[in-house]
């Protein structure tokens, strides 16, 4: 016997057997196409949703925390609620003698300013930070450099540009060593830079005019006030694990109800990374329901299909059992039959999935610099590889039913 890949006839007698009727041959090989198109849009858009909901917190640690004061809503100690407090330097300081947990920390003051440079105007937020501040929230740079530890320790007149911020006042040229006045004091620049991340503290880096906040505090005389705290901890270690030897400290600095939840803003970073990893879990376990669900029913139409051809064919198949076909070749041509509608119409799927998810890439995320909704080759084959294993295992039974036909039982079939 020939092998039935290189045999024309075989080839041909598949496709008059699958076009003998066309509507159940169109419905099975819909199952199958929209089983394949199903799974690999899942697998192609939850990795996409995932990047578009991560690409918030690019750049930002995931082991960070936030605070700032608030407005107190207890009385305490004499004092009444409502009362409004200031962290200070001393409080930062006692906090990391106290917390050998906090691996970086910045303090963050920040006002709305007027910027300068020439005849040239714009307005920006003022953030003045330490040099920790890229440990926690890395900032992206287009020139120069960014606060360093001995800008802060030698209260230089230092800044960084945000890009909006240089593009207003220098277009087409470098800012760099140049002076730019901010509320009436020049500060040289040393750096343009932007946010990588899509949340925002205090404004947009790009809006943003970034000095060193030893030298916002004697500038714009703040004293030792800090506006709010953004730190970093070691790995195996959160935010919230250390919450209450801060709240400790601070509330016994400042009279502060230990049970006052408004008094203290406190934002655990970790938790929102917590929060994306359990729903992409339950999206995954979504993928592979509905996957498990397409294939299944992939496969069961596949079966039927194949069932329903071998009885149709049992006299044909009788007969050629008479002239001396052997089981093998019986064998090979019902599965035969079952991988040629599983192969085209998984193409098919995948290649519509592929469609759908560029389109949906284009209208969502068109203004990113790389692909996130698409079906990797590997994935797209492995797709097609399970369901051919399956469609071919589906078609074992009818396949060995067929198989099993005697001749003189197939003549006298009706």
């Amino acid at each position: 016997m020939r092998n039935p890949v290189f045999d024309i006839e075989n080839w041909r007698e598949i496709g008059a057997t699958l076009a003998r009727n066309k509507t159940r041959t169109f419905l099975t090989a819909f199952g199958i196409f929209w089983g394949t198109a199903m799974l690999a849009m899942l697998l192609g858009g939850a990795q996409g949703l995932e990047y578009v909901l991560r690409r918030n917190f690019d750049g930002f640690a995931t082991n960070t925390g936030v605070m700032f004061p608030g407005n107190t809503s207890m009385a305490y100690k004499g004092y009444n609620k409502g009362r409004q407090w200031s962290m200070t330097t001393s409080d930062i300081d006692q906090i990391r003698r106290a917390v050998p947990e906090i691996t970086a920390l910045t303090t963050l003051n920040s006002y709305s300013s007027a910027v300068a440079y020439g005849r040239r105007h714009t307005s920006a937020q003022l953030q003045g930070v330490d040099s920790d501040y890229p440990q926690i929230y890395l900032p992206k740079m287009y020139e120069g450099r960014f606060i360093n530890a001995t800008d802060d320790a030698s209260d230089r007149k230092v800044c960084v540009l945000g890009k909006t911020v240089s593009d207003n006042l220098f277009p087409g040229v470098s800012p760099l060593n140049k002076y730019v006045s901010v509320n009436g004091i020049y500060y040289k620049v040393v750096g343009v830079a932007g946010q990588t991340s899509e949340m925002t503290l205090n404004g947009r880096l790009e809006e943003s005019v970034v000095i060193p906040s030893s030298t916002m505090r004697k500038s714009y005389n703040l004293g030792n006030s800090v506006g709010a705290v953004m730190f970093m901890v070691k790995n195996g270690v959160t935010p919230t694990d250390i919450k209450p030897r801060i709240i400790r400290i601070l509330s016994n600095n400042h009279s502060l109800h230990p049970d006052d939840k408004q008094a203290i803003m406190y934002w655990d970073i970790s938790e929102q990374f917590a929060m994306i990893d359990n729903l992409f879990m339950g999206i995954s376990i979504l993928a592979l329901f509905v996957g498990v669900g397409s294939l299944l029913a992939g496969i069961i139409g596949i079966g039927n299909i194949m069932w329903v051809i071998v009885k149709e064919r049992t006299q044909e198949i009788g007969v050629r059992r008479a002239i001396g076909a052997k089981p093998r070749d019986i064998i090979v041509q019902i599965l035969s039959e079952g991988v040629v509608l599983t192969a085209i119409a998984g193409v098919a799927g995948i290649c519509f999935a592929v469609i759908v998810l560029a389109i949906f890439e284009f209208i969502t995320v068109g203004t990113t610099d790389m692909s996130v909704f698409q079906l990797s080759f590997s994935k797209a084959m492995g797709i097609l590889i399970t369901f051919l294993v399956l469609g071919t295992l589906a078609g074992v039974i009818p396949a060995l039913k067929a198989m099993r036909i005697k001749p003189i039982e197939a003549m006298n079939d009706k």
